[in-house]
This record gives C-alpha cells, structure tokens and sequence, in this order.
C-alpha cells in the first residue's frame, strides 16, 4: 500500500513538473535537474519501503520463533508440574502407608516394653516371695520346729492348690507364649500378615489368660485393617474394647474401630467414637490423632447440646 502511494505521489509530482514547466518559460536544463532529482527522491523512498519491509520480516521472523520457543517452554513446565503432582500424590500415598507402618512398629515396641514391665514385676514379687519363705523357714530351723512348706505350696499326699504361674506354660504340642507372641510381632511388622494373623489366633487359643492376650486380640484387628477387611477390624477392635476392659490397647482400639468405620463410609458411628477417643483420653496420642480426623470429617471435637 505504501509503495503505491509512493508511487502515485512521484508519478503527480512529475506530472507537476512537466506541466508547470509547460505553463512557464523555464530552462530546460533546470527542469531536467529537477526530474533526476525527483527521481533519485522517489528511489530513495522506494528503497527506504523496500528496507522496512525486509526490517519488518526479519522482526516477524524472530518474533514467531519467540513465540514457538514460549510454547515449548510451556508445554515442558506442563509437563514438569505434572510429573511433580504425581510424585506429590505417590508420596502423599506412601506416607500414608509408611505412617501405618510406624505406627504398628511403635505400638510392637510398647508392648514389648509392657511385657518387660510386666515381668520384672512378676519378678519382683517372687524374690519377695522367696525371701519371705526362706525368712520363714531360717526362723522355724532355729526355733527347732518342724520345718513348713512355704506358703501358696502344698505338702506330699495333699490336695492344696498350687499358685499362678507367672507364664502360661505351653499346651500340648504348641509353642510357647513368648515364642507365639515375638513371631506375631514380628511378622505383622515385616507384613507377613496371613502368618501372623494365624500365631495371634494360637496365642489366644492356648494362652486366652495371660497378660498380652488383648493385645493378641487388637493384633488381628490390625492385620485386617492393613489388608482393608475393614468389617473384620470393626468386629476385632470391638473384641478388645468388650472383652478386655483393663487392657492398655482400649484407646488405640477404639481410635482404630473409629478410622475403620469411616473407611466403610459410616460417619455417624465413626464420629461418635472419635469423640469418645477425645473424652476418654486426652493428651494421648490417640487423642491427637482423632482430633485431626474430626477437623477432616468437618465434625466438632464435642456433640452439640
């Protein structure tokens, strides 16, 4: 468009020219100056045209690769953030499970430390008992009386009963209890569950009695819960909280029974006993935990009034 403009504008200004020089008694030699430089004017236009246009190009060029590189650059930091938000998501899911994991871990080492606890006090009692015995028998052997089977002990021929034993002594053909119980714990932990699943179901058959049968019990409801058999672990759990009411597991029994239920979309029951959880023991762990599925489910720490 501007090459034509330009050119009609030289085409009129020469025509001005000729004609003026028509109208008016110029020299000649004057008015073919005027036309070279007319001329030279109107070359120099039409290559200072000829120029910008190639400017013009050129700057297009450069601006479409511009553009070109811009979307490639976008398509690969698309690409990237996808590829973050999935290790995001893939790690969020393995914390989750690494966070199950722990925590079963944890709860292996408390009961083991419980056990210990348990024992050394067991022991405890029997040097008591055994001083007191031997105190008793030192006294009677210096007063010269007959000597007295310790008391809790029976003489021969009698029928007096024997005392508890510490341990529960292994059945016929089963292992011991120590022996059940370690291999439970150590399976579930190393997620062999089927195996443990079977040793805690013989440690409550042969050892129903003993100290760490609830936790035998909350065990198999562990198991269940890891394998998402989350009916199975409501019906565990509860096997803890109904049968065992002096057990140290009530409280992550009854988290867990709570987190199972919400797994099988039963919020109302599931609410209800994370609140419990909060009543009955707060400033636990268990506590904690709860309070933060309640804020998650959007339900209040405490029912309203």
């Amino acid at each position: 468009m501007r090459i034509r403009n330009i050119a009609a504008f030289g085409a009129a200004a020469l025509a001005g020219v000729i004609f003026g020089s028509l109208l008016g008694p110029r020299p000649v030699a004057a008015v073919a100056r005027e036309l070279i430089e007319l001329q030279r004017d109107v070359t120099t236009l039409l290559q200072g045209q000829k120029d910008m246009t190639t400017q013009m190009t050129q700057d297009h060029t450069v601006l479409k690769t511009l553009v070109e590189q811009s979307g490639d650059s976008v398509s690969r930091l698309g690409a990237t953030m996808g590829s973050l938000q999935k290790s995001v998501q893939d790690v969020q899911a393995n914390s989750g499970a690494r966070l199950d994991t722990m925590s079963t871990q944890v709860q292996g080492l408390s009961d083991n430390l419980e056990e210990i606890k348990s024992r050394l006090g067991k022991l405890n009692q029997q040097l008591v008992d055994l001083q007191n015995s031997i105190q008793g028998i030192e006294a009677k052997l210096a007063g010269g009386s007959p000597v007295q089977p310790p008391a809790g002990t029976s003489s021969p021929g009698t029928n007096s009963p024997q005392p508890a034993a510490s341990n529960a002594l292994p059945a016929a053909g089963a292992p011991s209890a120590d022996i059940l119980y370690s291999n439970g714990l150590r399976d579930i932990q190393t997620g062999k569950y089927e195996l443990a699943h079977n040793e805690f179901l013989d440690y409550l058959k042969y050892y129903a009695t003993t100290d760490l049968a609830s936790n035998a019990q909350f065990y198999l409801g562990e198991i269940s819960y890891a394998q998402k058999n989350y009916e199975d672990a409501v019906s565990e759990y509860d096997k803890v909280l109904n049968n065992y009411p002096k057990s140290f597991k009530l409280a992550p029994a009854l988290l867990k029974k709570g987190l199972a239920l919400v797994e099988l979309n039963q919020k109302s029951p599931a609410i209800r006993d994370l609140r419990e959880v909060v009543r009955k023991y707060p400033g636990t762990e268990e506590d904690r935990r709860a309070r933060a599925k309640l804020k998650e489910l959007g339900a209040s720490v405490a029912a309203a009034r």
